[in-house]
């Protein structure tokens, strides 16, 4: 049975289109993560106590928004690391680590603002924060619970614990109204986020941590250290995964679900495959350094991060 795998995914290599880098960004500084912004630019949250906005049609920054350097545990002053960024309508989310106990600072930039939601003093140990709307944060925390903020009333709304095993990764889909939660059981949560209801739980394909988590449409991908790149549809609960060579570090969905991209082998390739054929259509060549953040803009535009200073956008045709 292994034979018969490694023959067919020999053959999908065969067949598959080797795509490389249509632009290269240099940020200078190692990057935690990516997130849409505003029409032809791309949010970058780095280790540098900063956050660059990139317009990719001209070719240029034309934003850097700085926070505070912070205290390391022998008291030295170093930059903060920008783990998670987000956009949405005007408005940059900044989530940082605050150099004390494992606790997290959470900012807003707004007209060149910047506004604290969240510092050291809360003892908030989150990993993950999105906009829901303009009122609104959805935040996941280290201890798996999830809880949304209003920014109004400055306060939170709700704060549930979704299962003992420890957070990883959440991602909203475009409509921001569901979420998949994934942690180091191997199962995935899905809710509606303004009222923290749980729609479904997803579960078998994994049998380890997933470290990344993508939803489009009504298809979850997941990205786990089993070394599965797996897949479930939400409605039917029924999915299937791809062996890779390595863990899998990273994942995401095209716009109407259909394709997965996945990192699947220690070169840092990123495959992507015809969830419903499974077959492999591309492979993404170019990347120097482990994957941390794979983002569709649309059918054709993929953005990539790595533990490295260079963004990658890729065009599929």
């Amino acid at each position: 049975m292994k034979y018969i795998l490694y023959v067919a995914l020999f053959i999908n290599l065969i067949y598959a289109q080797d795509i490389k880098p249509f632009l290269k960004i240099d940020t200078n500084f190692v990057v935690k993560d990516l997130a849409l912004g505003k029409e032809n630019e791309i949010v970058i949250g780095t280790t540098a106590s900063e956050v660059q906005i990139y317009n990719y049609k001209d070719k240029n920054f034309t934003k850097i928004i700085k926070i505070p350097k912070i205290k390391d545990f022998m008291g030295d002053t170093i930059n903060a690391s920008i783990s998670c960024v987000d956009y949405y309508n005007g408005k940059y989310l900044m989530l940082s680590d605050s150099g004390i106990g494992g606790y997290s600072d959470l900012r807003i930039n707004e007209n060149n603002k910047t506004i604290d939601i969240f510092t050291e003093k809360n003892r908030y140990a989150i990993v993950e924060a999105k906009f829901i709307d303009d009122n609104n944060i959805l935040l996941g925390f280290l201890s798996n619970e999830v809880a949304l903020y209003n920014l109004k009333d400055k306060k939170i709304i709700y704060r549930k614990q979704l299962s003992e095993s420890k957070f990883s990764h959440f991602a909203l889909n475009k409509k921001r109204d569901l979420a998949t939660f994934a942690c180091e059981s191997g199962e995935i949560t899905v809710l509606k986020p303004l009222s923290g209801d749980i729609v479904t739980k997803l579960s078998g394909l994994n049998v380890d941590n997933i470290f990344d988590v993508d939803i489009k449409a009504n298809i979850v991908s997941c990205a786990g250290k089993d070394r599965r790149a797996s897949w479930y549809d939400i409605n039917t609960k029924k999915g299937d995964y791809i062996q890779g060579k390595f863990f899998v570090y990273a994942t995401a969905l095209s716009p109407d679900g259909s394709l997965g991209a996945f990192a699947l082998d220690e070169a840092n390739n990123i495959y992507i495959y015809n969830l419903f054929t499974k077959s492999l259509k591309y492979k993404l060549i170019g990347q120097k350094s482990t994957l941390n953040r794979i983002i569709y803009k649309d059918d054709n535009t993929i953005f990539s991060a790595s533990n490295d200073n260079i963004v990658i956008m890729w065009k599929l045709k």
